[in-house]
């Protein structure tokens, strides 16, 4: 008994210290319980989207680029847990929400707001029935707001006056805007075809007259405003027929030396299309040829001609070996000339007649165009610059044209294909026949093209691209050269 009475009285000496204690305990547990609930059991960041996400969609901020809207916010926390059904119900809140937005602002006129938000509805898949009520009281309310009388009569008064396009107040742009405001109005659309009926008219007429930038705007508007109109097919069909001669009838010219006439009508194919590569090449071609002019007036010391002819080849082709080539060979032209001083009549003569003399010798000897410098062909091209009308000289000329000629068909039967374009070269500047000229370039060219295909043939691509560069450079219209290009294409292109 007076054990348990000790005891209890130490119990009771401690009571106010436990009390204090339990109390302290109690306070912290009721200020921390939050943060320690956080710590222990972390709420799920998929839950704290969708509640970020019901904040937004409470304030009406539907969806934001920056990824703050309620559409963004829902859409993530359902990428985090797709088999939850919080974040796609409220998905559905968000798309009712923009279709009460765009009802709200169709009646305050704010039509832009109103789009955005019908937008937004339609993305979500709004329920459809609404989307259009809301969508056909947006275009009326729009309509009205706009005046689309105002703007019929402004596009009839446009159309009148031959104004169909290329301005905002054109015929065909109004008539634009009042099909999106009013799809079903019929007079607008009748309107609308036979604005562009009248474009494809006068695109076909621009085609008959070899206007073809200005029908192929015209045709491209067209097909603007309305793909499926019934005259585009057979607009579309003339233009192609149209090219395909210009592309046929450009080659002619290049062929034949014509070289202003074909550069115009390849420029003529860029019109209608920028990036049309055989008006392209056609150009690289003119420039080649333009550079072998100027190596040709260069060689009779022509060189204001020889230059214009150069300034244009470098323009067509600027990276092309041949153009490299010329103006080395004119810059050499110079040099010669530059050592051909002024001197007293009787002088010239004798010079004239000690280079014929040696240009009758290189002849005898073989030497028609090599080595440089001392060729018969070298002999008589100083000769020329220094008595260009002396009967002699032309004499010469004649005597060996036929060499040169006699020289390109020995080396094509030879298969020396380099040594005949030097001989080709050398009847061109000696003036051989225009037609007879091309018909040579066309047998080397296709020879040029023959031992391509063997190299491909053999697996060689390297020598098949030079050799289709060759020929291209001889003459660029030889048939088979654009199959053999893109054959070679596509073994190049597959042994990458």
């Amino acid at each position: 008994m007076h054990r348990g009475r000790g005891t209890e009285t130490g119990w009771q000496r401690h009571w106010p210290w436990l009390a204090a204690a339990l109390g302290v305990f109690l306070l912290l547990l009721l200020v921390l319980r939050e943060p320690l609930a956080d710590r222990l059991w972390p709420e799920p960041p998929a839950q704290e989207l969708r509640e970020q996400a019901a904040a937004a969609l409470q304030r009406g901020h539907l969806s934001a680029a920056d990824g703050s809207g309620a559409r963004e916010l829902y859409e993530a926390a359902l990428a985090m847990e797709p088999d939850r059904n919080e974040a796609s119900e409220g998905l559905t809140q968000v798309a009712l929400a923009a279709l009460a937005q765009a009802d709200n602002a169709t009646r305050q006129n704010r039509f832009e707001d109103a789009h955005r938000a019908l937008r937004l509805a339609r993305e979500l898949s709004a329920p459809r029935e609404a989307t259009r009520a809301t969508a056909d009281a947006l275009r009326v309310r729009e309509a009205a707001h706009a005046g689309l009388d105002r703007m019929w009569v402004r596009a009839q008064q446009a159309h009148a006056a031959g104004r169909l396009h290329g301005a905002e107040d054109a015929a065909l742009p109004q008539y634009r805007r009042i099909l999106q405001l009013d799809p079903g109005n019929d007079d607008v659309l009748r309107a609308r075809e036979d604005a562009i009926g009248q474009l494809l008219q006068d695109a076909r007429a621009g085609l008959r007259r070899g206007e073809f930038a200005p029908a192929a705007a015209a045709i491209a508007v067209a097909r603007e405003y309305d793909p499926g109109h019934v005259d585009l097919p057979d607009t579309e069909a003339r233009l192609a027929e149209e090219r395909d001669a210009a592309v046929r009838n450009a080659h002619q010219d290049l062929e034949a030396n014509r070289l202003e006439s074909a550069e115009q009508r390849y420029r003529q194919l860029l019109d209608i299309d920028a990036e049309a590569p055989d008006a392209r090449a056609g150009l690289v071609q003119v420039g080649v040829a333009l550079a072998r002019r100027a190596e040709r007036l260069a060689s009779d010391f022509r060189f204001a001609d020889a230059d214009a002819a150069l300034v244009r080849a470098r323009v067509l082709a600027p990276e092309h070996a041949a153009v490299r080539a010329a103006t080395q060979r004119i810059e050499r032209s110079r040099r010669l000339k530059a050592q051909l001083e002024p001197a007293p009549s009787r002088q010239r003569q004798q010079r004239v007649a000690v280079l014929l003399r040696e240009a009758a010798a290189a002849e005898q000897r073989g030497e028609l165009l090599a080595p440089p410098g001392d060729s018969a062909y070298d002999k008589l091209r100083a000769a020329r610059a220094i008595a260009p009308d002396d009967a002699r000289v032309r004499q010469a000329g004649d005597r060996l044209l036929p060499f040169a000629r006699d020289c390109f068909e020995r080396e094509l039967r030879n298969n020396s294909l380099g040594r005949a374009r030097a001989c080709l070269d050398a009847r061109s500047a000696l003036a051989d026949e225009e037609d007879a000229l091309a018909q040579a370039r066309r047998r080397l060219a296709q020879r040029w093209l023959a031992v391509g295909d063997e190299r491909l043939a053999a697996g060689e691509l390297p020598p098949a691209r030079s050799a289709l560069r060759f020929a291209r450079e001889v003459d660029a219209a030889v048939p088979g050269l654009a199959e053999f290009a893109e054959r070679l294409r596509a073994a190049s292109a597959s042994g990458d």
